[in-house]
């Protein structure tokens, strides 16, 4: 009995956590706007970044792109990009918003 009243809890917790650990885009889109928008084109809005740096766009067309993979990458970018010593919630959330990019 007691090892079912705990897959029950466990069950619960899983299911209770599954929207808490979802990425909110629109506050990826907040993180972009005030670390990336001075080498990324972040948003159909804006014109230009730098030369070096790819438009958000163009990442999330890539054929390779993949969300966790991306997330993971923000967490300890390559040394062309700053250290935004970001949270994995905001690493996801900015993935997430990066993924959204995609032009239709």
């Amino acid at each position: 009995m007691r090892a079912l009243a705990f897959v029950v809890t466990l069950m619960n917790l899983c299911w209770a956590g599954g929207p808490l650990l979802a990425a909110d885009a629109d506050n990826g889109r907040t993180l972009a706007e005030r670390w990336c928008v001075g080498c990324h084109v972040v948003s159909g809005e804006q014109r230009k970044g730098t030369d070096i740096a790819p438009s958000f766009a163009s990442i999330a067309e890539r054929s390779n792109f993949n969300e966790e993979k991306l997330a993971f990458f923000l967490l300890e970018p390559h040394p062309v990009m700053p250290s935004m010593a970001l949270s994995r919630d905001e690493a996801r959330n900015l993935s997430a918003y990066i993924a959204e990019q995609k032009r239709p």
